[in-house]
């Protein structure tokens, strides 16, 4: 087997923590990249997407933390429509500051529960 990256052990680690304590609900799953910030709700036990948010389509410019607390506060709003309330939050191996921080919190306020 191939050595994995640190941060690949980190998303694994962070991953098979959550499945131990999630009790069933959907994840709520960061993906980060220089350019653009990715949010969305995954239901494991059916296997789908069930609601999704990203910068792609968001009128800021960038992924700075703005645009990520505008998409936290977007897969909040669209996690309603889809009636989830409570998930448990995937930072994958991206650590909890910054855009992952604003994200999580827009989201919180935006009326998610994790």
């Amino acid at each position: 087997m191939a050595k994995l990256s640190l941060f690949e052990r980190r998303r694994l680690r962070v991953r098979t923590a959550l499945r131990a304590r999630a009790g069933g609900r959907p994840r709520l799953s960061i993906h980060r990249t220089g350019r653009h910030i990715y949010a969305q709700i995954i239901d494991d036990a059916a296997g789908r997407t069930v609601a999704a948010a990203s910068t792609l389509g968001v009128k800021t410019s960038g992924a700075n933390v703005d645009a990520a607390a505008e998409v936290g506060k977007l897969i909040a709003e669209a996690a309603k429509k889809a009636g989830v309330t409570t998930v448990v939050f995937d930072r994958g191996g991206f650590l909890f500051h910054g855009r992952v921080k604003a994200l999580a919190d827009a989201a919180r306020e935006g009326g998610l529960e994790f």
